[in-house]
């Protein structure tokens, strides 16, 4: 493959809305514009090569920022339109939107100008509003504000007619497919203002993408704070940021430039270069994600009319020239390149690899500081409806399980913050028919360390007088068998709380919720269900970090918690007294269904899209048939399931994903779930 090989579109490929984006830092020398321009070139095939479609190169890269007064030489002016008018004849067949930081001269001023070039094409120039003029910065001095200009100015340049110059240009994408693309771009010191201009084009044109050509110098502690806006800025807009900072060969007389790149997205930063390189930072960014966001969130408030002056510039990705040949490979130099992705990528061919599990931080710090506030939160849910209630018990059912033990932990909590004795929760055990000695013993032993009261209350003969009530025979272990179970257990538990005047606590948890892996009127009801929003993964990690805080005993009961199969414990034990019903060789592992519910529930991708997140992030672990049989019943159930969920009791939020039907997700009982099923089909 030869050095200039660019990536091309493939017109039939499946895209999952990202777009791949860099931000570089060529070297450069101050006023010497042709070099420059041939290290900027350089730049532009190398995103190229990258399969970018979007590069930000920094502010007046072309000649160098700290020109200072050579800013109004004619020279240096006439230097750039020949040097950016050669870039346009040499990049015809890349197709990268891309940045090219000059000074341009119109009427009486010199403005600090983003020529935004695409395909050979000279889109426009967005001019920079706010100019500093502190401390070691006079851009006053040699640049005009955009503010200056009449709205709707035009300008002959480069070789190019009727070119728009203003700020707050957005730049739409016309490409079938891409429509979603629209870029805006400000320069450097727009972005420190309280009212960025990328507030207006996100918020009036709808920009998703925000390019920055900067220079900013380098004193302690900036790069943390230029970090933090450019993250900040993504999260406010639901958009991708990327921001290109100056480097080597700026002048040092007063400044020193490090070239940090940033590229980042709904607050989360992507990728970033070190300081004093020259590197390029790339990433596949979630065009799709961004919009999901913007929809979901009610305060997201898209303004019309003409307050402010934004204007649209389409362009497309394929030159004038090649326009009748789109699916022709691109040519740099005269060598053609192997097709590539098309201009928004899949998930499988993609630099980005969701996390396995994206309800459990990664951090371990993070983790900790997690499940602290979760419990906190759990906890203080649960006292607060015991105040409000005037309840002063509680009865939980203790199975010796993952779900039942974090429930007692929650309650066991909430009693302390109420000053409540730990001996007014009522633990129960209710051994079946599936009932194991490993799980009714951690049961007990945990009560006994945590101070609470238990007790053993067995249901087998109640069961099989009910199995003969209804005439069911007790050999045949259906969903009678197994509900019957279940309903007593919950039965038990209810009228043990009238006798003792307290509530009844829910073990259920939010995957279990989603699969609907409940039985209706048992498990599936309490008086508060204090873990119905953390999801099967996190329990898990809340369970463990209950027993580093605990030590001891206690510690150890926990973590054989922890090793034990998760179980409804309805069918008999093996021969050998271990668990025989394995929840997860039923329904499939949960870290998939968890996988699934968080880009379901929190930016609402469709199967296709989670099917291939999934293949990449679970690559080695999970065949991609597995993948694709546990997506198709997750659907299947979430869809199949709803009528338990459209009745659950009160419980508390603690993320992002909550399946509460008051609020969080309002979903018809008797939605069809065929239009999904259908994808999923075809993915086969």
């Amino acid at each position: 493959m030869s050095s200039d090989d660019v990536a091309a579109f493939d017109g039939g490929s499946v895209d999952d809305g990202l777009l791949r984006i860099a931000a570089a830092t060529p070297k450069i020398r101050v006023g010497d514009v042709s070099g420059n321009a041939s290290a900027i070139l350089s730049c532009v095939r190398a995103a190229a090569r990258e399969g970018a479609r979007a590069l930000v190169l920094p502010e007046l890269c072309l000649t160098g920022y700290t020109c200072g007064d050579l800013f109004h030489d004619r020279a240096l002016l006439r230097a750039c339109e020949t040097a950016l008018k050669n870039l346009l004849a040499s990049t015809t067949d890349i197709p990268v939107l891309y940045t090219v930081g000059l000074p341009v001269a119109y009427g009486e001023s010199v403005y600090n100008c983003a020529a935004v070039c695409c395909a050979g094409s000279l889109l426009g120039l967005s001019v920079k509003t706010s100019l500093p003029s502190y401390g070691e910065f006079y851009e006053g001095r040699w640049f005009a504000s955009a503010n200056a200009l009449d709205r709707g100015a035009r300008v002959s340049y480069a070789g190019c007619r009727n070119v728009p110059l203003a700020a707050r240009l957005v730049y739409t994408c016309e490409d079938e497919g891409a429509e979603d693309v629209r870029v805006g771009v400000e320069l450097c010191e727009d972005l420190w203002v309280p009212n960025p201009p990328s507030t207006d084009m996100a918020l009036h044109v709808g920009a998703t993408v925000m390019l920055n050509p900067s220079a900013s110098s380098e004193t302690v502690g900036k790069s943390a704070y230029r970090r933090e806006l450019v993250c900040g800025q993504s999260a406010r807009l639901y958009c991708a940021y990327a921001y290109a900072d100056a480097g080597e060969g700026e002048s040092t007389t007063d400044l020193v430039f490090a070239g940090e790149n940033l590229i980042a997205e709904n607050g989360a930063l992507l990728a970033k270069t070190d300081l004093f390189t020259c590197d390029m930072a790339l990433a596949d960014v979630d065009i799709e994600r961004c919009l999901v966001e913007r929809r979901r969130t009610t305060t997201w408030a898209p303004l019309g009319g003409a307050s402010v002056q934004c204007e649209e510039v389409p362009f497309s990705f394929r030159s004038c020239d090649a326009a009748e040949d789109v699916d022709a490979a691109a040519r740099v130099d005269g060598e053609t390149a192997p097709k590539a992705p098309s201009i928004l990528r899949s998930s499988l061919d993609s630099t980005r690899v969701a996390p396995r599990k994206p309800f459990v931080p990664a951090n371990t710090v993070d983790l900790s500081e997690r499940c602290e506030t979760i419990f906190t939160l759990q906890a203080a849910g649960l006292k607060t409806r015991l105040a409000h209630t005037n309840t002063k018990a509680a009865v939980i059912g203790l199975s010796g399980g993952l779900d039942s033990t974090l429930a007692l932990l929650v309650t066991v909590r909430a009693f302390d913050m109420l000053e409540l004795p730990r001996t007014s929760i009522y633990a129960v055990s209710m051994p079946g028919f599936g009932t194991t000695e490993r799980t009714k013993s951690n049961a007990a032993r945990l009560a006994e360390q945590l101070g609470v009261d238990f007790r053993v209350i067995p249901i087998g003969s109640a069961v099989e007088r009910h199995f003969e009530d209804i005439g069911h025979d007790p050999a045949v272990r259906d969903v009678t068998y197994e509900n019957a179970q279940a309903r007593e257990r919950t039965q038990v538990l209810m009228d043990l709380g009238n006798e003792v005047g307290g509530f009844v606590i829910g073990t259920g948890d939010l995957s279990e919720l989603a699969l609907g892996w409940a039985t209706y009127n048992a498990d599936h009801m309490s008086m508060y269900g204090v873990n119905a929003g953390v999801p099967k993964t996190l329990v898990r990690h809340l369970v463990a970090y209950a027993a580093d805080a605990f030590g001891g005993e206690t510690a150890q009961i926990l973590r054989d918690v922890l090793d034990t199969p998760v179980s409804p414990e309805l069918l008999p034990p093996t021969g050998d007294g271990e668990i025989a019903q394995k929840t997860e060789d039923l329904v499939g592992p949960y870290e998939l269904h968890d996988f699934f519910l968080y880009h379901i529930l929190r930016f609402g991708f469709r199967p296709g899209k989670i099917y291939r997140m999934a293949c990449r992030s679970f690559e080695g672990v999970y065949e991609p048939t597995v993948i694709l049989h546990w997506l198709r019943t997750f659907y299947r159930r979430f869809f199949a399931q709803q009528f338990k969920r459209s009745c659950l009791p009160d419980g508390p939020k603690v993320g992002s994903v909550s399946l509460s039907p008051r609020g969080d997700w309002r979903m018809p009982s008797d939605a069809s779930a065929a239009l999904w099923l259908q994808e999923i089909d075809a993915l086969e």
